[in-house]
């Protein structure tokens, strides 16, 4: 081989070191692949003792893909791409001990997240991960077939209360409703590399099971937001500083306990661009009928789902 690239399982169904590799320099083209097949194959992926910046990050996140802006997370003005996580007694950690895949209440939810861990506190701060392919797999056959068929709302309800209340709050969340509508995502995902199902719903943003009342709905979300936290199916992170952590979110969870808090924890983050969920049914689409952010075409395009798509009724589809 031309590289030096090892790669060392850390737990049973996820997570993996990756040795032999330095992300403050261009990887070589099979040093990439390497790295990429690591991902593909582990879902979350640690590399230690790198000292990189935030250009060095950027750049590598770029490999993978086209890095996205989150719309409500703290960034810099020159590098919106780069979110900053820097939490205090000052800035209290806000939203991320809750079992979740990032951003799903878009219609491209991102591929995979990239964090850089800058400064750790002396205790606490881990993250957890969970897959959602062990997960899957771990349910009865009867209730595999019963999943695939199914499809669920998301919806950006973890950052409506940063828009608070009055005019003007309501005047901007409802700008964020327009440029972000309810998309519909299958309950089971099939990972576009590798094939393999996942279940795709999180306690975050996933808000309801499309065409069910909502204490069948209920229900069932409420059991398979619990696979997640099942321990065999999880990897914990200790962080270290100049550690680095990349997870593909089409296949897992994550959890970030804020057990740390009022100890400093600063971490940077990138994010890159991800498809259109797809799952046995086909392709997703939004509930929310948008001509600037739907897709359009013919029913065929949508798996039959076309007539489905309308403007969204909050009393019964939320």
């Amino acid at each position: 081989m031309g590289h030096n690239v090892e790669v060392i399982k850390v737990a049973p169904h996820l997570g993996a070191e990756i040795r032999g590799v330095d992300l403050s320099r261009a990887l070589s083209d099979e040093e990439f692949a390497a790295v990429h097949d690591a991902v593909m194959e582990n879902e979350v992926v640690v590399f230690h003792d790198q000292k990189i910046n935030a250009e060095q990050q950027i750049a590598f996140g770029k490999r993978f893909g086209e890095l996205s802006v989150h719309p409500f997370s703290p960034n810099q003005e020159d590098t919106p791409e780069l979110i900053i996580f820097d939490n205090n007694e000052d800035n209290p950690p806000f939203g991320t001990d809750r079992w979740h895949s990032d951003e799903t209440f878009r219609a491209e939810p991102p591929l995979g997240t990239m964090l850089s861990a800058k400064v750790i506190p002396a205790y606490g701060g881990n993250t957890i991960f969970a897959s959602m392919t062990a997960a899957y797999d771990a349910l009865s056959e009867t209730m595999q077939n019963f999943l695939d068929d199914l499809e669920a709302i998301h919806d950006m309800v973890l950052f409506r209360k940063l828009f608070g209340g009055g005019e003007d709050g309501l005047a901007t969340m409802r700008k964020y409703e327009e440029q972000y509508p309810n998309p519909v995502h299958p309950v089971v995902r099939i990972h576009p590399v590798t094939g393999k199902k996942a279940l795709f719903v999180n306690p975050q943003f996933t808000i309801r099971i499309k065409n069910m009342r909502e204490d069948e709905s209920r229900t069932l979300l409420d059991f398979l937001f619990r696979q997640a936290a099942i321990p065999e199916i999880q990897y914990r992170h200790q962080w270290k500083a100049d550690s680095f952590v990349f997870w593909d979110n089409r296949s897992t969870q994550h959890y970030a306990p804020h057990d740390y808090f009022p100890q400093r924890r600063y971490l940077e983050r990138i994010t890159i661009k991800g498809d259109r969920p797809f799952g046995p049914a086909g392709p997703t689409y939004f509930l929310q009928d948008n001509p600037e952010t739907s897709a359009a075409g013919s029913a065929d395009e949508f798996g039959g789902h076309r007539a489905s798509i309308r403007p969204i009724d909050r009393e019964k589809d939320i």
